[in-house]
């Protein structure tokens, strides 16, 4: 017991400096955050790159590989949740704030504002808004989190191991996992998941804040982002409080209710015809462009390469920062499924439903901005959806629905988030208790106002490729391991793509 305290309290400890020198030298902290994210990008954006297209290579590898057909957990073993209610779970811990924060904003600060390579306002800047938005939130995004997931799933129900980012290394360290070696892995996942989550928080306060300001005149102000997220706070403690099967189940089933209605009033109040079209478009260009975007680092070119830093690099650690999270929790509901139908459900169903998002709220925007007002380019990035909003029919509903929305994602986002690292301090534990989560969800709130005191926006992003870089080389060795893993059961269980040939037979017999 005394080993399983290290973890708990060292990620406290660290937990509570960073809110220490958030809340005493705001200053400081964006300083500093901003020179280490600067020398990260500069140094090693190129590494971040090539991380994600070696992470998307393995989960091809998987899906077309016999060990596919492994299940996670016993042969016998099933599903626990219905697919309506895994994906809706999957999704919002997952996106949630996110897509509402950036699906009017991305595509069109793509499009009116900085354009990543065309001049703004062009045809080919229209088509680059979708698939730059599309490559951000897509394959990329839910590969990062489907390999941590598969590792811990596969760990855990396959293997019987705690669930722990640590414990998915015991084939290559071995007993080392149990000690110091694996304190710092879960110390790292941990902190990793506190940064994660805290800027996702810190979007979600904004925006509520945007919106009340935009329908209500309430100002933006820290201090009424601080009341919102002590507001969500008390909201997702009494939801943790009910468990897994019932608040988590039960708000991403109504969150999944919310953004339907949102995204189909939307489509159908909106310009239907050029957001399928747009659609269509951008995602054939996505795909046509996949491997170069991917790779892209633009070493000649000072501006485009700014560009890469402040968006794909961004997005890329901020998947990396959450893969821990968004992964243990989408291991803990995914026990019974094999490896090809996890990988499937987990990276495809997401991103079509992503994509076609980003094409709705994406194309309304700019539709908005080029026939009926400019002006909305200069709203806050937080404000822009309700800008759009307030050009449609029924605006104001919309308004409200995307606000309550934004509320229950930010509850759902936060719940998961305690029950995560409630298990990750707590030795595994599949039900962490309530008094664990209490205290992290308390931390985490604390450290999302903290970074929103020293810095708003620019901070959490900081952050986020701060706490990203070290966890990258965890999710490197989690893939080593895994492979060897199940490369040792593929020949137990004989396993193989063609069969092997057997000895001819005796035809005297």
């Amino acid at each position: 017991m005394k080993n399983r305290g290290i973890v708990f309290w060292s990620s406290i400890t660290l937990t509570l400096i960073a809110v220490l020198v958030g809340v005493l030298a705001p200053n400081l902290l964006e300083n500093i955050t901003s020179n280490i994210q600067n020398l990260l990008t500069n140094t090693f954006g190129w590494y971040y790159l090539l991380v994600v297209a070696i992470i998307i290579a393995f989960c091809v590898f998987l899906i077309l590989s016999p060990v596919g057909a492994i299940r996670l957990g016993k042969s016998t073993d099933r599903p626990d949740y219905s697919n309506v209610s895994w994906f809706a779970m999957l999704f919002s811990a997952g996106m949630g704030i996110g897509l509402v924060f950036w699906g009017a904003a991305e595509p069109l600060s793509h499009f009116a504002i900085n354009s990543p390579i065309a001049p703004e306002g062009s045809q080919q800047a229209l088509k680059d808004s979708f698939r730059f938005t599309f490559f951000h939130w897509g394959i990329s995004a839910w590969a990062i989190y489907g390999v941590v997931a598969l590792a811990l799933a596969y760990s855990n129900f396959r293997k019987g191991a705690p669930g722990l980012i640590s414990s998915t290394l015991f084939p290559i360290f071995g007993e080392k996992t149990k000690g110091p070696v694996g304190h710092i892995i879960d110390i790292i996942a941990v902190f990793a998941t506190v940064i994660g989550v805290a800027t996702t928080l810190g979007l979600g306060a904004q925006q509520i804040n945007g919106g009340l300001s935009f329908l209500f005149d309430i100002p933006i102000s820290f201090t009424v982002q601080l009341i919102i997220i002590v507001i969500v706070t008390i909201l997702f403690i009494v939801s943790a409080s009910t468990g897994l099967d019932k608040g988590i189940q039960l708000l991403s089933n109504w969150n999944i209710y919310l953004a339907a209605a949102l995204l189909l009033l939307t489509l159908f109040i909106g310009p239907t015809v050029k957001i399928m079209n747009d659609f269509t478009s951008g995602l054939g260009s996505y795909l046509q462009n996949f491997v170069h975007m991917s790779l892209r680092t633009e070493p000649g070119n000072a501006d485009s390469r700014a560009w890469i830093d402040g968006w794909t690099i961004f997005y890329w650690a901020w998947w990396m920062s959450w893969s821990p999270f968004v992964g243990i929790f989408i291991a803990r509901i995914s026990k019974g499924r094999t490896i090809r139908e996890f990988l499937m459900g987990v990276i495809l169903a997401p991103t079509l439903v992503s994509l076609f998002w980003f094409a709705t709220f994406g194309t309304t925007a700019i539709e908005t901005y080029i026939s009926k007002d400019q002006s909305i380019i200069d709203l806050p990035t937080e404000q822009m959806l309700f800008g759009v909003f307030d050009h449609m029919p029924f605006g104001f509903i919309l308004s409200i629905i995307a606000l309550l929305l934004i509320t229950f994602f930010f509850i759902t986002s936060a719940d998961s988030a305690t029950f995560v690292l409630g298990m990750q301090t707590t030795f595994g534990s599949m039900n962490p208790t309530f008094r664990i989560k209490l205290i992290w969800g308390i931390l985490q709130a604390s450290i999302a106002a903290s970074l929103l005191f020293s810095g708003g926006l620019a901070a959490l992003q900081n952050a986020a490729i701060i706490v990203a870089f070290p966890f990258s080389f965890i999710i490197l060795l989690m893939m080593l391991s895994l492979y060897k893993s199940l490369m040792e059961e593929r020949q137990k269980l004989g396993l193989y793509i063609r069969p092997k040939k057997q000895p001819p037979s005796n035809l005297k017999k």
